[in-house]
C-alpha cells in the first residue's frame, strides 16, 4: 500500500489503462491517416478535370506511379493502424447482437461475387453497371453492422461513404472511368459465381482467422 493507504497496484492499473488508451489513439490516428491517403487518392480520380490537369503536369506514367504509391501507402497504414488498435484493447461503442454477425457472414458471399463480376463481366455487370462498388458497399455495410467498436465504425463507415459517393459521381461522368473489359454472357456469370464462392471460402476459413485473427465460421 502507498502512504495514503490505497493499494499500490491501483496506480499501476490506471497507468496500464492510460497506456492502452494512448496506444489505441496511435493506432486509430495511423489508420485514419491511411484512410485519408487511400480513399483520398480514389476520390481524386472522380474529379476528372483535376485528374486531367495532374496527368498533363506529371505525364500519364508519373500520375499512375504517384497514384499507386499513395494508395499503397494508405493501405499499409490502414492495415498497420487497425491491427495496432485491435491489439491494444479496442474501444467498444456498442455490442452488436449475434444475429448481425451472422447477417454479415451471409452478405459477404454476394459481396465477393459482385467484386469478381466486375472483372469477369456478364449479365451481372450489365445489370448493376458497377458491381465492384455494390460489392464494396455490401462488405462495408455488413461489417459496420457486425462491429461495434470505434475503429471498426470509422473504417467500414469510411469505405461505405466513399462507395456511395463514387457511385453517385459515376452518374455524372462522361467517360467510363476505367479500361474497357470484354463483356460476355451467362457463362461469365457462372464463372464469376464459382470464383466468388472459392474466394469467399478462402477468406472465411484462411484469411480472416489467420491474418485478421477473427474466426468467421463457428463463432
Amino acid at each position: 500500500m502507498d502512504t495514503r493507504g490505497k493499494p499500490a497496484y491501483d496506480k499501476r492499473e490506471r497507468d496500464t489503462k492510460t497506456g492502452a488508451q494512448g496506444e489505441n489513439v496511435v493506432g486509430l490516428a495511423v489508420m485514419i491517416l491511411g484512410l485519408v491517403l487511400f480513399l483520398g487518392a480514389h476520390t481524386f480520380t472522380t474529379q476528372r478535370e483535376a485528374r486531367a490537369r495532374a496527368i498533363a503536369s506529371m505525364g500519364e506514367g508519373g500520375y499512375k506511379i504517384a497514384y499507386a504509391l499513395v494508395s499503397a501507402a494508405g493501405l499499409a497504414l490502414i492495415v498497420w493502424g487497425f491491427a495496432h488498435y485491435r491489439s491494444t484493447d479496442w474501444i467498444q461503442v456498442w455490442t452488436p447482437p449475434k444475429a448481425l454477425k451472422h447477417l454479415n457472414t451471409l452478405l459477404m458471399l454476394p459481396a465477393v461475387i459482385l467484386v469478381v463480376a466486375a472483372y469477369i463481366r456478364g449479365r451481372i455487370y450489365v445489370t448493376l453497371k458497377h458491381p465492384m462498388l455494390a460489392g464494396v458497399k455490401l462488405w462495408a455495410f455488413g461489417h459496420l453492422l457486425a462491429n461495434g467498436d470505434l475503429g471498426g465504425i470509422i473504417l467500414f463507415g469510411s469505405f461505405l461513404a466513399w462507395a456511395v459517393f463514387d457511385r453517385i459521381s459515376l452518374k455524372r461522368r462522361a467517360d467510363a472511368g476505367g479500361p474497357p473489359i470484354p463483356v460476355g454472357g451467362i457463362s461469365n456469370d457462372l464463372i464469376a459465381v464459382a470464383v466468388g464462392v472459392v474466394a469467399y471460402l478462402a477468406l472465411a476459413f484462411a484469411f480472416h482467422p489467420v491474418v485478421i485473427g477473427v474466426p468467421v465460421m463457428g463463432s
